[in-house]
């Protein structure tokens, strides 16, 4: 059976057609049928004229779990659309930067080649990441259900009226405040919209949840990170009739009306991201945010390998006359003691017979 990788790209910008077309030629030359989206697809042949390698066409010619891997050419926005596309079946995700930071994408478009060829001879690792689960509440209704694998970010929804809130932590209150918003995030999402409300990076195989207060006006509204089974909620209190929006991975929007509530819980269901470097997230950081490494040396060497002389024995000089000597109840030493020679009195004459 052909193997079929599915290329998602963001086709409004000429760039990332371009990649498309060079993806498409190079995994036909590897033996890889290419699948592309109809719209996708049609607007490649606008811009290059018909193709010379054949294309198959999602939903027309094969379905989406047929699809060993979906390449995906652009920024984190698009990795995100993708994430949507392949949400209900188990294929992963494998990104291709052409956007500015692109923290979820695996390799750069100076590596597009070599990417291909990995993924050709299955040179690539599988990683889960965690998604949240996003409910909205209305007067004991449930108005709305969704997921993010970034955040679910409360706004407020007009920018001179600030919103009154209450964070809850496993359905106990943990305070009010006004504020811009609140993010709740994943780990995988403390490098995006959290990281700017001044959250803390949480290393993607930390299983946790994180609630960033967005400008709070409060003496504790500190971002805080929880347990991955707790369920999180923030409220909209009627204090004012300040009006709210719910955006989650911002591409899903709700309002939210005074007396909302929106209630998080870790979803059972992950993204699943294709990985051909075996790079640590510590370095993901310093290339992505482009971090002053300089000066670092490198790990301590082994103990065992380290070789060192005798210790210095330190003797401590007892104290000059004149001054009292704490009694001693050791035994005494069988060496003679040390003794500094009496100071001189100043204004005594000095004898010439001790002058040398």
């Amino acid at each position: 059976m052909s193997r079929r990788v599915l290329i998602l790209a963001h086709t409004g910008r000429e760039e990332s057609l371009k990649a498309a077309w060079e993806a498409c030629a190079q995994l036909h030359a590897s033996g890889i049928v290419p699948v592309m989206q109809k719209s996708e697809l049609g607007d490649m042949v606008r811009f290059f004229g018909q193709l010379d390698q054949p294309v198959e066409v999602l939903h027309d010619h094969v379905k989406l779990p047929d699809v060993e891997l979906v390449m995906v050419l652009g920024g984190d926005g698009t990795i995100l659309r993708a994430a949507e596309l392949v949400r209900e079946v188990d294929v992963p995700l494998l990104g291709v930067n052409l956007g500015h930071v692109g923290f979820l994408a695996e390799s750069e478009r100076a590596d597009l080649a070599q990417t291909v060829e990995w993924v050709a001879s299955r040179q690539y690792t599988v990683e889960e990441r965690m998604t949240i689960d996003v409910q909205v509440w209305v007067r004991g209704q449930k108005i709305w259900h969704t997921w993010a694998l970034n955040e679910a970010a409360i706004e407020k929804g007009n920018r001179e009226r600030m919103l009154e809130v209450v964070t809850e932590v496993d359905e106990r209150p943990l305070t009010s405040f006004g504020c811009d918003g609140v993010v709740l995030a994943t780990p995988t999402g403390s490098t995006a919209y959290a990281f700017s409300a001044g959250g803390p990076v949480v290393w993607p195989e930390v299983e946790a949840l994180l609630i960033v207060p967005i400008s709070a006006h409060a003496l504790f509204a500190k971002p805080l990170v929880v347990s991955p089974r707790s369920r999180l909620a923030v409220e909209i209190l009627n204090r004012t009739d300040a009006q709210g929006v719910l955006w989650c991975d911002g591409r899903r929007s709700v309002d939210l009306p005074p007396g909302a509530r929106v209630e998080v819980t870790r979803s059972a269901t992950p993204v699943r991201l294709a990985r051909t470097h075996q790079t640590p997230f510590s370095g993901r950081l310093v290339r992505k945010f482009e971090l002053p490494i300089q000066g670092w040396r490198g790990p301590v060497p082994q103990t065992d390998a380290i070789h060192t002389g005798p210790v210095p024995v330190v003797r401590t000089l007892r104290p000059s006359r004149g001054l009292p000597t704490p009694p001693r109840h050791a035994e005494p030493s069988a060496e003679p003691p040390f003794a500094e020679p009496p100071s001189a009195d100043p204004g005594a004459p000095t004898d010439p017979s001790t002058v040398k």
